[in-house]
């Protein structure tokens, strides 16, 4: 469910007309509405409420913006940062240090100093090599960094294949078979307090099947662990549930999520971490556009729309779907393709999809657009970067700036040998 409806025939975030947000900020322009934030946000935390002790961190990667980062913070929600800037951006909309857990497998010297000094709650080690690192930091400022070893359960996620993560192919985590022994060595290092497991196989998963048998496999780790005499207290099982983004798609729902995991871990004795995204952001947000004009195809009209892959890349990275939608339907529809104005090929939305009949000037808007939307953006072809607007009820805010081409140019300096 989200708040993006319409009203008297107008599409509406919350209480809000798009075409007021379109003629004041301009387009294209992320929207995103705070109700459906909040609901997502609860709906998640609730259901997880079946277990004795549960942490949430949330997925900074999928959506940065602070606005949505502080209503997230405001229902107890942490952050799982992947670089020293989203940990700031953490710390900054007020969430705890001891909830930030600190993934990825590039961390670098200076972030994980930044880390310990925040007194961030988990590292999560990618590898001994970074485990040993992470240590001698410590070490030296006196401090003990809470540590989880990711593992790699070699468990296919069915998912897009640049997206996939828990494959022995892929460079995230330690090899399973190497994970027992890799544990015991970094728990007897001082500096650290090795206290779990952490995996996450993929994102916008359709089946909660890869999961439970990921989580099977890893628990069975755990137990060995233990059994070797070295201490588990928390077990990080990730992300990666999806979210429909063609209208009919069916996805697991947060409560047949719970119901697995509880059936899993019923005997581990931890606290579990999640580090859900897409499923609290995706539906939260629209990219609001504008056409520029319908051209004449050699099979279908080419509708030329001013929002582009810089703006929202998924289609062009992973030939993701987002549904379009006219903001004033006129009751018609058509076969089109949907494409930017970048100068390339790849800056394509759609190809021969039935959508709502547009014309020149019309407002449209790209759905589920609230996850690793703006967040992806660029300004590639010197095109401005694009703005983001919280709604809330029928009130208002930019929430990040467009940034326009002369700004990004006075960032750039010509040498005194080119003068």
């Amino acid at each position: 469910m989200d708040h993006f409806e319409l009203n008297n025939g107008v599409l509406h975030a919350e209480d809000v007309p798009l075409p007021a947000i379109a003629a004041e900020v301009g387009t294209p322009v992320y929207v995103y509405s705070r109700a459906t934030l909040t609901r997502h946000a609860r709906v998640f935390r609730d259901a997880l409420g079946i277990l004795p002790s549960v942490k949430i961190a949330f997925a900074v990667k999928s959506n940065p913006n602070l606005s949505v980062l502080k209503v997230l913070a405001a229902e107890g929600y942490g952050a799982d940062v992947v670089s020293g800037g989203e940990m700031e951006r953490a710390l900054a909309a007020g969430m705890l240090p001891e909830g930030i857990v600190f993934s990825g497998v590039g961390k670098t010297e200076a972030e994980m100093r930044g880390g310990i000094e925040a007194g961030i709650g988990q590292f999560n080690l990618e590898s001994e090599e970074e485990g040993l690192e992470l240590a001698a930091i410590a070490v030296s400022m006196g401090k003990v960094a809470s540590a989880a070893l990711r593992v790699n359960p070699d468990v296919d996620a069915g998912t897009h294949g640049k997206i996939s993560t828990g494959k022995a192919e892929n460079k995230f985590g330690v090899p399973f078979d190497r994970a027992a022994a890799i544990y015991a060595r970094l728990a007897q290092t001082p500096g650290l307090n090795m206290r779990g497991l952490a995996l996450h196989i993929g994102s916008q998963l359709s089946s909660l099947d890869p999961l439970e048998a990921a989580f099977t496999k890893v628990g069975g780790l755990m137990q060995s662990i233990r059994a070797s005499g070295h201490a588990v207290t928390h077990m990080d099982l990730g992300g990666g549930v999806g979210v429909p983004y063609k209208a009919g798609e069916v996805f697991p729902q947060p409560a047949e999520y719970a119901a697995m995991v509880a059936k899993v871990t019923a005997d581990w004795c931890v606290t579990l971490m999640f580090e859900p995204g897409r499923v609290i952001t995706g539906n939260t947000g629209v990219l609001l556009t504008q056409v520029i004009r319908v051209k004449e195809g050699a099979s279908s009209p080419w509708v030329v729309v001013d929002a582009a892959m810089n703006d929202l890349v998924r289609p062009a990275m992973y030939d993701a779907w987002h549904d379009f939608e006219a903001v004033e339907p006129k009751g018609g529809t058509f076969v089109a393709n949907i494409v930017g104005p970048i100068c390339e090929s790849s800056d394509t939305f759609a190809m021969a999809r039935t959508i709502d009949t547009v014309e020149r000037g019309d407002l449209a808007v790209f759905r589920t657009a609230g996850a690793y939307g703006a967040t992806m953006a660029n300004t590639y072809n010197s095109r401005p970067l694009v703005p983001e607007v919280m709604v809330d009820g029928a009130k208002w805010a930019v929430v990040a700036d467009r940034i326009d081409p002369a700004t990004i140019l006075a960032a750039e300096r010509l040498p005194d040998f080119l003068k």
